[in-house]
């Protein structure tokens, strides 16, 4: 991966790996407030990060960069297991789809898992692990499948499947930062999950979205995504 500038401030960079764009996001969650979103005051979806954007403003804080966080409904529910705060908005999704992996939703491609943030990290885990364990969290959300379990791609990923769209997703890494992935071209599963486990040194970690399912929005580097599902469902944001 070569990345475009020196380090900075700057939270989110352009890089290339295998002949692909992204921008990667890196946080310290031990140092800094990485927190997921999916409903305002009033229990309506924010859908937009501009929406999302304002109601912090009103509460005087600012909202760094923000990415979609996971797969979501047509009423732009969370598919799976969702918390904030520390509430349990939606459940883990424990539901298994008998059906050859052309025809498999994404989100059912196991092992799924589940990003999360508690007092003592982040972390990645496939639902399986993370049902038996059930670890206290702060912030929780589910999706799928997992690209990245303890250093091993996920069993069902092909080099050079010509399956290929625009993909963002999430890992834990070696130097207990989260990085936030999202392709700038169209990628497959394997390319993608190697971007994390060979050049960001994660060893856990999951994909959130593709195609038309993924944005970003970072005012430094003037991106300000829109969905071309009308909105998208649960976010997740660094806020100062």
């Amino acid at each position: 991966m070569t990345p475009s500038s020196p380090a900075s401030a700057q939270h989110c960079s352009p890089a290339r790996f295998a002949e692909a764009g992204y921008i990667v996001c890196t946080v310290d969650p031990a140092a800094e407030d990485l927190r997921l979103f999916w409903q305002g005051p009033e229990g309506a979806p924010y859908k937009h990060f501009m929406n999302l954007g304002a109601a912090l403003a009103d509460q005087d804080e600012r909202l760094v960069f923000a990415m979609n966080a996971g797969m979501y409904l047509p009423d732009f529910t969370p598919s799976g297991l969702y918390v904030e705060n520390g509430e349990e908005l939606r459940p883990l999704n424990t539901i298994s789809i008998e059906a050859e992996p052309a025809k498999t939703p994404n989100f059912y491609k196991k092992p799924n898992g589940v990003f999360f943030l508690s007092e003592a990290g982040a972390g990645v885990m496939t639902t399986e692990a993370f049902e038996a364990s059930r670890p206290p969290v702060r912030y929780a959300t589910q999706s799928g499948p997992m690209l990245v379990i303890d250093g091993e791609l996920h069993p069902a990923l092909i080099p050079g499947s010509t399956d290929r769209t625009r993909r963002s997703g999430v890992g834990v890494c070696e130097d207990g930062k989260v990085r936030l992935a999202i392709s700038e071209d169209d990628v497959n599963f394997h390319d993608f999950a190697r971007l994390f486990r060979d050049e960001l040194k994660c060893s856990n970690a999951l994909f959130l979205d593709g195609g038309n399912g993924t944005g970003l929005y970072d005012p430094s580097i003037r991106r300000r995504d829109v969905s071309w599902h009308g909105g998208f469902g649960p976010m997740i944001g660094l806020v100062e």
